[in-house]
C-alpha cells in the first residue's frame, strides 16, 4: 500500500492540464494503484494524478457501487453529456472542509483505458457520474470551486484561507487509519 501526499489548493499542479499517457506500462498501473490506496485512505470517492502532484490524464473513482465497479480512467473523455442536469454538493480532497453546490450533467457517456490499457466506453448516471466529471477537470486544471458563482467562489476561498492561517505549503501527509479488530 503506497500513500501519496495531497497537493492543496495553491499547488500549481492542481491548474495545470494533464499531459495524455502515452502507454499504460508498470509505471501507470502503480499510479493507478496508489491513487486508489491515497483516495481510500483519504475517505474520497475519486482521485486525479494532479492531487498527487502527478500532471499525467491518469484518475480513479469509486463512489461504493458494484456497477460499474470502480473505475480507472487513463486518458478519459467524455462523449456525451445530457442536457438534463443536477445541482449537489461537491467537496474535494485537495480543498479539506470546503463545499460547495455545482451543476453537472446528471449523465454521460465516457470513453476510457483501464488499468490494462485495454480502450472502454460505459454509461454513467447519478453520483458516478458526478464524480467522474470531477475528476476529469481535476485534469484539466479545473476546480469545483470555478464552476461556482463569483460571489460563493469568494466566500469559500475566504473561508480556506482562514482555515489555513499560520500553515504554510501545498502538501498534505494522508494517514490511513488503522484496521481494527473484528
Amino acid at each position: 500500500m503506497t500513500v501519496r501526499k495531497l497537493h492543496l489548493l495553491g499547488s500549481p499542479v492542481l491548474r495545470q492540464r494533464a499531459a495524455p499517457v502515452a502507454a499504460v506500462d508498470d509505471e501507470v498501473r502503480q499510479l493507478v494503484d496508489d491513487l486508489f490506496d491515497t483516495m481510500r485512505a483519504a475517505k474520497g470517492v475519486g482521485l486525479a494524478a494532479n492531487q498527487v502532484g502527478i500532471a499525467r490524464r491518469v484518475a480513479v473513482v469509486d463512489v461504493g457501487e458494484d456497477d460499474p465497479p470502480p473505475l480507472v480512467l487513463v486518458n478519459p473523455r467524455i462523449v456525451t453529456a445530457s442536457d438534463e442536469r443536477e445541482t449537489a454538493e461537491e467537496g474535494c480532497l485537495s480543498i479539506p472542509d470546503i463545499y460547495g453546490d455545482v451543476e453537472r450533467a446528471l449523465t454521460m457517456t465516457l470513453e476510457a483505458l483501464d488499468r490494462d490499457g485495454r480502450p472502454y466506453r460505459t454509461q454513467l448516471s447519478g453520483f458516478k457520474a458526478r464524480a467522474v466529471q470531477h475528476e476529469i477537470d481535476h485534469l484539466d486544471g479545473v476546480l469545483f470551486l470555478d464552476h461556482l458563482s463569483a460571489v460563493k467562489r469568494g466566500l469559500l476561498l475566504a473561508k480556506w484561507k482562514k482555515a489555513r492561517k499560520g500553515q504554510s505549503g501545498y502538501l498534505k501527509e494522508v494517514t490511513p487509519e488503522p484496521a481494527g479488530e473484528l
